[in-house]
């Protein structure tokens, strides 16, 4: 049986090879070249794979300026050496960039400047109301209508950017502080396509569907307020799936690229890793099947009742690095977390069993798949081990080395989504198993902000290579969800 089309991707003609001389046959490096042309190289070179967004339209985002009709200030900030018109095309300019980028569907108003535009662009929102409007305040002077704007806009989340010479401490107080609005207050200009950003990220998460393979039951679970469907099939759904993949180029390909991108091969056999490489296909047949883009699943209670012949670490690994989630254990906490982190800081989560490091007041991260891009679904892979699945000593687990020093976010939605974990940290180290136990990837973090590692909150929390605590408290204030210090 041929592997078909992937989850959207196109699939490759079978190749008869042995499970265990397939690699002898040709060296890892031929064959994934001689299958790229196919379509199965690189995770990063997988057409349409480095984001993992929806496709099709975005959201609409209704954009306005609030400026003085003149094109000149006189004694009044921003300032007589601010061009308003040039400052304007500039904005458009960044905007548009980003919007096409995002594949946000921006809508320009005419700017606003008095109080009759003000009612006119109310009206307006009411009678057609967008997914997220953008104000871009030009004029110190007009915070009442930013204000006015936030009071009587309804429920559309907003966001303003108020650059350099626009505002005073005082003057943002309220809007800042105003359900699902973020007010960005700073000098520079491209947080725009951050802003964007989070609006596009709104709506990818009320968009998305991500497959539950647990227990015996079929329904949907939509989360609130992320408004995520979590599309529940039976646990077996995916014993038949992964019964369907045989031996073709494509799972040779993705067996032949982990063989040649490990730094060390310790427990694995070829024919382990290429069964490794199967449950990836498996997962994104499901996943195109139910019409998903993301997959978690009970996969311990298969392994241990031997339902499939090695735990989904790799095809987990791999979808993480292509920017769906593959998430463990069937969290769906960490599953929506998993697609937040992928659609508004553009990179992977690692989700992890926490524990409290009482001699080092440290805190210690470990699981048995872990994404290896972890600088971005675009950027090259950290240094990866293949393993054993730690806790059965079966299949293909990725040991990933995190870069020591660097600065690591760490958060997860709780309560559905209805709040999140939000801290930071710095990689002390990476742990070795043996000699501890645990899970194959382990990450020690030195933790800001917190005297006494046993007060770290929440389990399966994410780590995510970079500092994104400001954004996502950002994407909170936005979205409605409670923010709260980890």
């Amino acid at each position: 049986m041929e592997c078909g089309k992937v989850g959207g991707i196109g699939g490759c003609s079978e190749m008869r090879m042995g499970r265990r001389t397939f690699l002898g046959a040709a060296s890892a490096t031929a064959l994934v070249a001689a299958l790229e042309v196919a379509g199965c190289g690189t995770p990063a070179t997988r057409p349409g794979a480095v984001a993992g967004r929806m496709p099709g339209p975005g959201p609409t985002v209704r954009a306005v300026f609030i400026r003085p009709k003149a094109d000149k200030f006189w004694m009044g900030w921003p300032g007589a050496s601010y061009d308003i018109a040039g400052h304007q095309n500039l904005y458009i300019d960044t905007l548009q960039k980003a919007a096409d980028g995002l594949g946000v569907d921006l809508k320009f108003s005419e700017p606003l400047y008095d109080a009759a535009s003000v009612t006119a662009f109310l009206e307006k929102l009411k009678s057609s109301p967008p997914r997220g409007v953008m104000i871009v305040l030009m004029d110190i002077k007009r915070w009442a209508d930013v204000n006015r704007i936030c009071d009587e806009r309804g429920t559309i989340p907003t966001v303003v950017f108020a650059p350099m010479g626009t505002t005073f401490t005082g003057h943002l107080q309220k809007a800042s502080r105003a359900p699902g609005v973020f007010v960005g207050s700073t000098q520079d200009v491209d947080w725009l396509s951050v802003g964007l950003r989070m609006h596009r990220t709104i709506w990818d998460m009320k968009q998305s569907r991500i497959v539950i393979a647990a227990g015996t039951k079929a329904e949907d679970k939509v989360m609130q307020p992320t408004g995520t469907t979590l599309h529940y099939v039976p646990r077996e759904r995916f014993v038949e799936e992964l019964a369907k993949v045989q031996e073709c180029a494509e799972a040779k390909a993705i067996a032949a690229y982990y063989t040649q991108e490990a730094k060390k091969i310790v427990e694995p056999s070829s024919a382990d890793i290429l069964n490794a490489a199967e449950n990836y296909l498996a997962c994104k047949n499901l996943m195109e099947a139910e019409k998903c883009q993301g997959i978690s699943m009970d996969c311990l209670g298969l392994v241990s009742s031997r339902k499939i012949p090695c735990p989904p670490c790799i095809g987990f690994s791999r979808l993480l690095d292509e920017g769906f989630p593959g998430v463990c254990e069937a969290d769906v906490n960490a599953a929506i977390s998993h697609l937040l982190i992928m659609r508004l800081c553009e990179r992977p989560g690692f989700q992890q069993d926490p524990v409290p490091n009482t001699v080092n007041n440290t805190f210690m991260g470990a699981h048995c798949t872990c994404a290896t891009r972890l600088d971005g679904f675009d950027k090259p892979h950290e240094p990866f081990i293949l393993r054993s699945h730690s806790e059965s000593s079966i299949g293909v687990s990725p040991q990933v080395l995190w870069r020591l020093g660097q600065k690591v976010t760490v958060m997860k939605f709780e309560g559905g989504g209805k709040s999140m974990l939000v801290g930071t940290g710095k990689v002390v180290s990476n742990i070795d198993t043996p000699p501890s136990g645990g899970c194959r990837t382990s990450v020690e973090l030195a933790m800001d902000d917190i005297p006494d590692c046993r007060d770290v909150k929440g389990f399966h929390q994410l780590f995510i290579y970079g500092d994104h605590s400001v954004i996502l408290k950002g994407y909170c204030q936005l979205a409605g969800i409670e923010a709260v210090h980890i």
